[in-house]
């Protein structure tokens, strides 16, 4: 049997909606053959002091290598990165890997409020991850901070925006417009000569915790199959559209896309 191999290299979050383990359940949904390395531990609550846990760079480092020797790697994935070091080290591993398809999604900040990408972190993430990009995945207020700037009011501005991305080094990029309240949920690929808008009518939740990471990960396990990037973008965007209409709530509260609800007879 031949199956299709992917890598996630991101933050594991303890509490399932995001990250690894958001990342992990969607390659299962797509059929291709999910790994990981854990770049740091995610893990907010009310009982201890700290919340992220950065794991050493031998650990990250260990983890990329043991995937590309023992299995190999068709397409990978970045998300959360956090410091300088951990970019840096990363990006000679992707370089070193020749993977022919990477997704970049910027991860700043989670939907719980916590920082995932130190302020200063934010400059290398530009100079030394971004060029290596097939396609990024930036949401709106990423987007606005990689290029110093408001966040944009219209999908208009989105388009805009999409092209001065581009200039980062980025083979597509894809602009996600999930927080234009006042407008359907639209996403803007640009891939250096034309932009294509994709449109879903909007979902009225807070439950959208891992919806980035599912999106990337879902246009990360298409390209492994040998989907174009525009392919790829439009069946991860329906998937995790209905991943979001079907969120799990948990009544504590951002609650958890849905990464099995495509399966489900509603």
């Amino acid at each position: 049997m031949t199956i299709s191999r992917v890598l996630s290299i991101a933050g594991s979050a303890a509490q399932g909606s995001a990250g690894i383990q958001a990342d992990l359940k969607t390659f299962q949904e797509f059929d291709v053959y999910g790994m990981s390395a854990v770049t740091a531990i995610v893990a907010n609550n009310r009982t201890t002091e700290e919340g992220i846990f950065t794991q050493p760079i031998e650990a990250i480092e260990a983890q990329v290598y043991a995937s590309l020797e023992h299995v190999g790697v068709d397409a990978l994935k970045t998300g959360m990165l956090f410091t300088e070091d951990i970019i840096h080290r990363v990006a000679e591993l992707i370089e070193e890997s020749e993977v022919p398809a990477v997704v970049v999604d910027p991860v700043m900040i989670g939907k719980m409020g916590s920082q995932l990408l130190k302020d200063e972190a934010i400059d290398a993430l530009i100079h030394h991850i971004v060029p290596l990009a097939t396609v990024i995945t930036p949401n709106l207020h990423e987007a606005a901070r990689m290029l110093k700037m408001d966040v944009p009011d219209t999908p208009e501005d989105m388009k805009w925006m999409a092209r001065d991305l581009h200039q980062l080094g980025a083979d597509y990029v894809l602009v996600k417009g999930g927080a234009l309240q006042d407008y359907p949920a639209v996403d803007m690929l640009y891939d250096g000569n034309s932009i294509t808008e994709l449109e879903t009518q909007r979902v009225n939740t807070i439950h959208t915790s891992g919806a980035g990471c599912t999106y990337s990960a879902a246009i990360t396990a298409e390209l492994a199959k040998g989907k174009s990037v525009d392919e790829a973008v439009r069946r991860a965007k329906s998937f995790v559209t209905t991943a979001i209409q079907h969120a799990l709530s948990f009544d504590r509260g951002v609650g958890s896309t849905y990464h099995a609800a495509h399966r489900k007879e509603w």
